[in-house]
């Protein structure tokens, strides 16, 4: 459990394994997933590597597999998934794996091929049958108009000279296809370019024909064009090729045409049956390798993972062993030791692997233990920024304070109630929804931070009952403490009519939970009151937050037993936010303890002075204003004598942070007689004794070549940070009032213009009013309250824990711990080749 308060403790070991042996260590420690290994051989080119040729041959695997998904994917196979992850093969099924995949390949290639070249025939084909059919309709209207005057004349239209009566005209012509979209400027081009000397007759393709190279489905027209001479031709050809129109030979005798019509649909009905043929054996083949696609992908991604780890490591000069170092948990050496022996079994080597751990002065890796309730919490603290070595770890804590303070922001019942239901759904489908992998960011972020989103709603609706709030009415579970002491109609027709807590309208006991459900009808002092209650209560849990962000930086100063932090910083923090901030949450509790309406003078509600006046006359040292009459000036007594010696401690807080650690330094720095220290002491050993965890540099502030102009001026950086910082800070947290004014303010704007609306209306009229008014107010409701609400009041948290929270102790200036996981691998898609070289 003491990982999840701190990192783990790492160590760096140094590794040596027999080259045969090698491999399956290595994939033993993939499988094992608790070794980050370091590079061995950074100044060496990637493509000078002992193992480059077989990454190489992986690189050509993966390229092969991602063909055959691709069009496994095309024909909308389903790829059999069973969740299982396969060993990693040994180096010799390498060459197994390289012939299936090759010959898949090839012969898939090949009935492409054949496919794609059967289909353009097929698409030949059907051009010159729908060519035949139509150009028979043209020769047929042709062969109609006999009559000689009317063939001059339709001739003299197309501009084509006739010839003498008499004698027979002989017209050339061509026939084809072309896209119709490219039809009208095809017209245009013929017309401008043959002077008119042309006649084109076109007639449209009905059904889509289907493109053998890309296989899209594309509109063709049939198109006929008759001319006279060979200079013509010659013109019209060019212009069909310039359009990428097919031409067809199309005989002149109708006989002709119908034997060569049989002949096409002969053909094309013999080619749909190699077609259907063909296409059996290509899915056949496609679902073959659809039931081991994933298990293959695994296999080859393990495999170069491997290798791509074995780049990493240096050999020895008898080139008979390997030699490698990597961060190890502490905890784990026993586990990876035997993960090693299993390794060596499985090749049959006999001589064993040698972990040995080697002392430096490196800071280590962080490594947090997570499960899948914190891993989501520890991504948001990793957000901000990795833990230093060994420091105080802010996650578990931000398990209860994160939701927490997120509901103060968004209390109310029903939508706490609406985020909960949701998360928990997530958390019951949890394995489902995994399987279902998804490239939606947004559904990954939600579905990741199920458990968040699922304590959020929780305490939501905590907050939701203190505030007795439910999507902006009460709930009246214990009936209200107070009555009204005036009749109905004075009630309705004064909306400013206040109850008077002194008096029999009040019973004197307070609401046995929450707030009184007649707060919520209040109307004239409803904010009022709420704004008081919130605001107050907002700066308690800020300063609360605060004082245990300081607390927190002792127990870094404790564990890496750096006095000089302990003594120059955290005392004079913690004094300084106790003696301002916490004394001002103290005059609140006074406040509400003493000042009551039922109260005699001078403790009446009327003699209660204000917090936020009295605290500023604190610090400026003001003389309070005389209290009306009978009131006291001062809460308590010696209130005057307390407050100044509050604020004149407070002050001399401010030069111990500001100029005792480096005159400290400094000091030492004179008797070690070096200037600056280029040795090992740090301020942490200054402070006193060193431990291995301090000579990391994990949590202690290390000076050791750092001038002392460069301290004075970080120290009176953080001074300045610190004090200012805790003035708004502590302002900073008012926004737990303000976005829960807003939010309750929103729901009751949605409830009074909208639902309030469809719940007026009477009758079988008003029952589909409701209907229709309800649906739009819950779509209001979940997509601003719930989501957009949600949002920003998580926003808002996630920055009270950065900045106001985290900034008291949190350096966040390490670095991940990265494991050779074979787990993440895969689930990244890749093996990362950029990072292993």
């Amino acid at each position: 459990m003491g990982s999840l308060f701190r990192s783990e403790e790492m160590t760096l070991c140094q590794l040596f394994l027999q080259s045969e042996a090698a491999y399956a260590c290595v994939s033993e420690l993939g499988e094992l997933g608790l070794v980050q290994f370091r590079d061995l051989n950074p100044d060496v080119n990637a493509f000078q590597r002992k193992f480059v040729n077989e990454v190489r041959r992986c690189d050509e695997m993966e390229r092969k597999l991602r063909y055959l998904e691709k069009e496994i994917k095309k024909d909308g196979i389903p790829m059999l998934d069973t969740g299982e992850s396969p060993e990693a093969p040994q180096p010799r099924e390498m060459i197994d794996l390289e012939a299936t995949f090759e010959k898949l390949e090839n012969e898939l290639r090949e009935v492409n091929q054949n496919a794609e070249a059967l289909k353009r025939n097929f698409l030949e084909l059907t051009e010159l049958k729908h060519i035949l059919r139509k150009t028979q309709v043209f020769f047929d209207e042709m062969a109609d108009n006999q009559n000689e005057d009317e063939q001059a004349q339709l001739l003299g239209e197309e501009g084509v000279r006739a010839s003498q009566p008499g004698q027979n005209l002989k017209l050339g012509f061509v026939a084809g296809v072309i896209l119709r979209e490219k039809l009208p400027a095809f017209e245009r081009m013929l017309w401008r370019a043959c002077r008119g000397n042309v006649f084109l007759r076109q007639a449209m393709i009905e059904s889509p024909l289907e493109d053998p190279t890309n296989g899209d489905q594309v509109y063709k027209s049939v198109f006929i064009i008759f001319f006279q001479g060979d200079q013509l031709k010659s013109r019209v050809k060019k212009i069909c090729e310039g359009f990428r129109a097919t031409l067809y030979p199309c005989p002149e005798a109708p006989a002709d045409r119908r034997e060569m019509a049989m002949g096409v649909m002969t053909r094309i009905e013999d080619l749909n049956t190699v077609l259907g043929q063909t296409q059996d054996h290509r899915h056949r083949v496609l679902v073959a390798a659809a039931k081991n696609l994933k298990n293959w992908f695994v296999k080859v991604r393990k495999i170069k993972a491997i290798y791509h780890t074995l780049n990493l490591f240096n050999l020895d000069v008898t080139q008979k062993c390997l030699i490698a170092e990597c961060w190890v948990p502490l905890l784990d050496i026993e586990t990876i030791q035997l993960a090693l022996r299993r390794g060596t079994e499985r090749s049959g080597s006999s001589v064993p692997p040698i972990l040995n751990r080697m002392q430096t002065f490196e800071n280590p890796p962080t490594y947090n233990r997570t499960n899948k309730f914190t891993k989501a919490f520890q991504a948001l603290i990793d957000a901000y920024g990795v833990a230093n070595y060994r420091e105080m770890n802010p996650a578990p804590y931000t398990i209860i304070t994160f939701p927490f303070l997120f509901a103060i922001m968004f209390g109310d019942l029903g939508h706490g109630a609406i985020m909960a239901l949701f998360g928990l759904w997530m958390i019951r489908k949890e394995k489902g929804l995994a399987a279902q992998k998804t490239d939606n960011e947004i559904w990954n972020i939600f579905f990741g931070g199920r458990y968040i989103i699922f304590l959020m709603g929780v305490f939501s609706m905590y907050t939701g009952m203190i505030y007795n709030d439910i999507f902006s009415k009460s709930l009246n579970i214990f009936g209200s403490h107070w009555h009204l002491s005036y009749n109905k109609s004075t009630v309705m027709d004064n909306k400013e009519l206040q109850l008077n807590p002194g008096t029999s309208d009040y019973e004197g006991t307070p609401y046995p939970f929450g707030m009184d459900p007649i707060w919520q009808i209040a109307g004239a002092n409803k904010i009022i009151f709420h704004n008081a209650y919130k605001m107050k209560i907002s700066i308690i849990f800020g300063v609360i937050h605060m004082t245990f962000g300081v607390i927190m930086s002792w127990h870094n100063h404790t564990y890496f037993r750096n006095r000089l932090s302990l003594v120059y910083e955290f005392i004079p923090q913690l004094l300084f936010l106790l003696l301002l901030f916490s004394y001002m949450v103290l005059l609140m509790f006074i406040k509400w303890n003493r000042y009551a309406a039922t109260n005699p003078m001078p403790y009446s509600e009327s003699c209660a002075p204000s917090i936020l006046i009295t605290f500023i006359d604190m610090v400026l040292f003001n003389k309070p204003k005389d209290p009306p009459e009978g009131c006291k000036v001062y809460m308590f007594s010696g209130q005057g004598f307390f407050q100044s010696l509050f604020v004149l401690l407070a002050i001399c807080c401010i030069p111990v942070m500001l100029l005792g650690k480096p005159i400290k330094i400094m000091q030492a720095r004179k008797l070690a007689n070096v200037q600056p220290i280029t040795g090992a002491t740090s301020d942490a050993e200054v402070g006193g004794v060193s431990n291995g965890s301090a000579s990391h540099g994990g949590g202690g502030d290390q000076h050791d070549e750092e001038e002392i102009s460069e301290i004075f001026i970080h120290q009176g950086i953080h001074t300045i940070e610190y004090v200012l910082g805790s003035v708004s800070h502590t302002a900073s947290y008012l926004r737990l009032w303000a976005l829960s004014l807003a939010h309750a303010q929103l729901a009751d704007v949605l409830w009074t213009m909208v639902l309030s609306t469809g719940l007026k209306q009477e009758g079988w009229l008003g029952g589909i009013m409701l209907t229709i008014v309800f649906a739009f107010w819950a779509i209001l409701t979940i997509g601003i309250l719930v989501l957009m609400e949600g949002l920003s009041a998580f926003l808002h948290t996630l920055r009270l824990h950065w900045v106001e929270f985290q900034s008291k102790f949190y350096m966040g200036q390490g670095y991940a711990f990265q494991p050779f996981a074979f787990d993440a691998i895969i689930e990244n898609g890749s093996a990362s080749s950029g990072e292993a070289d």
